[in-house]
């Protein structure tokens, strides 16, 4: 790990970035490539796997993303209470922006029927609109792994930080993936266009990815800012997405005790590895 540290503390952010969030899209396919080996998953696996995606997510926006940019506006000067200023401006920013993304692009819930698809009305077939809504939940995740490693700067704390985000991102991928492909396949897709439409899903990552390093390096003053920003944009695409993804049939208990196996381990990583 020390190695693996050092490593990425030696690139350039942007590139850094890059590369983890290749990783973590890589890791989506390989989640979407069970699809070769089975046509369906039992609902109740899928939506534990779903509340896992989601504890990860939260404990990510708390321990990897929030937390630093308090320290960071602190370290900066800002005490008596505004140092959690720029963090809390670039959380309420980014639900926002998911927020808007999620009126107006067209998509449809895991578990939802095609009439309940949200965004402004289209004619996108059921299976466009699912990975569209997938997209939506990664381009946060990407952006959280970009702002992170933008924001390390070859610092070697920071960078472990921005690799453990990014192992919790990637480990959270993998029921992504599945969770894309295994419906397309259940209504009738081939293995391989759900695979296909599985790992395309996440390849906004490394997009959002590159973008969000670029920007905390080119505009340093906005650092804080946007780690906040990126925690706004994945609380609200887990309250409002994935959580109600979960919570249509009799395995909500499965999926309360994924959500708490997700936060526990990201927690964890956050200790051991961070």
């Amino acid at each position: 790990m020390k190695e693996l540290i050092k490593y990425f503390s030696e690139l350039d952010p942007v590139l850094a970035a890059f590369y983890a969030t290749t990783f973590t899209w890589f890791i989506t396919a390989t989640g979407a490539s069970l699809v070769f080996f089975m046509k369906t998953m039992r609902r109740a696996v899928l939506d534990g796997l779903l509340g896992f995606t989601g504890g990860v997510m939260i404990a990510a926006s708390c321990f990897g993303l929030l937390i630093p940019a308090i320290n960071m506006a602190e370290e900066n000067g800002m005490t008596g209470g505004w140092e959690v200023m720029p963090a809390s401006v670039g959380f309420l920013l980014g639900a926002i922006f998911i927020f808007g993304l999620d009126k107006l692009l067209p998509h449809l819930h895991i578990n939802f029927r095609r009439d309940e698809a949200e965004g402004i009305d289209t004619n996108w077939k059921s299976t466009t609109l699912l990975v569209s809504a997938i997209t939506l939940h990664n381009i946060p995740e990407g952006l959280a792994v970009g702002v992170m490693f933008g924001a390390a700067g070859g610092d070697l704390h920071m960078v472990a930080m921005a690799i453990t985000l990014t192992i919790g991102i990637a480990i959270q991928n993998f029921p992504e993936g599945i969770a894309v492909a295994m419906p397309l396949r259940r209504q009738g897709v081939s293995r391989l266009k759900s695979f296909w439409y599985g790992q395309l899903s996440a390849i906004v990552e490394p997009i959002a990815g590159v973008l969000g390093a670029w920007a905390v390096t080119s505009f340093e003053p906005i650092l804080p800012y946007s780690l906040g920003f990126a925690a706004g944009a994945m609380i609200y695409v887990v309250v409002e997405e994935v959580i109600p993804e979960t919570q249509r049939d009799k395995y909500t208990d499965v999926a309360v005790m994924g959500f708490i196996l997700g936060f526990l381990l990201m927690m964890i990583l956050d200790v051991v590895l961070g």
